[in-house]
């Protein structure tokens, strides 16, 4: 059995602006490093393998943590947002010709133009996630966050996903083979000062 622990990468300008990021390469805004620099990862995480997409938000996340740079692993880059990257959700929402959808009407296939289907995503990061020998902590990005948490909790993009992702915290899977279950709360983060 081995544990994943899924962490979301720190706030971005664009995060705050509400714009889609997707494989755009943004980094880290400075309240972001600030808050990282100040938390370290829980005592039972200290010693797993540590990795992360290979965007610079989520590569700085993983060092500012634990002083140690991640491997970088291609499987856990963002989604694909095709056209849509850059743009305010809002924004897309308000214009019914965008096509826009909520999350929880998705779907397996629902595919932003130009883009990637959460499908697609699965089809990436599940050979990755069932290669791994040791626990493991991975810093990488809501949209394959949501993608393992579903494999995990057999949500499948319709009607409310049965969980919420929060930053700076630890959501953790245990897989077996192909049983896959997500521990039912997240785990903070710890601030360095305790």
């Amino acid at each position: 059995m081995i544990r994943l622990a899924l962490l979301r990468h720190g706030h971005t300008h664009w995060n705050r602006a509400g714009r889609i990021q997707g494989r755009t390469d943004i980094p880290l805004d400075d309240a972001a490093r600030a808050q990282l620099g100040d938390m370290r990862l829980p005592d039972d995480w200290a010693d797993a393998d540590l990795v992360a997409s290979p965007l610079s938000r989520a590569m700085e996340t993983g060092t500012l943590l634990t002083g140690r740079t991640p491997l970088t692993e291609p499987a856990l880059i963002e989604m694909d947002w095709g056209t849509w990257e850059g743009k305010q959700g809002a924004d897309l929402r308000r214009n019914p010709a965008s096509g826009f959808r909520d999350i929880q009407a998705w779907g397996w296939d629902y595919c932003p133009p130009g883009g990637e289907d959460p499908q697609a995503v699965r089809d990436r990061v599940l050979p990755w996630a069932q290669s791994l020998r040791h626990d493991t902590v991975a810093i990488c990005h809501i949209g394959v966050m949501r993608v393992l948490m579903a494999i995990s909790t057999g949500w499948d993009f319709t009607g409310p996903a049965p969980f919420q992702i929060k930053r700076n915290r630890l959501f953790c899977i245990t897989i077996d083979g192909t049983d896959w279950h997500a521990e039912p709360h997240a785990t903070r983060l710890i601030a360095r000062s305790t």
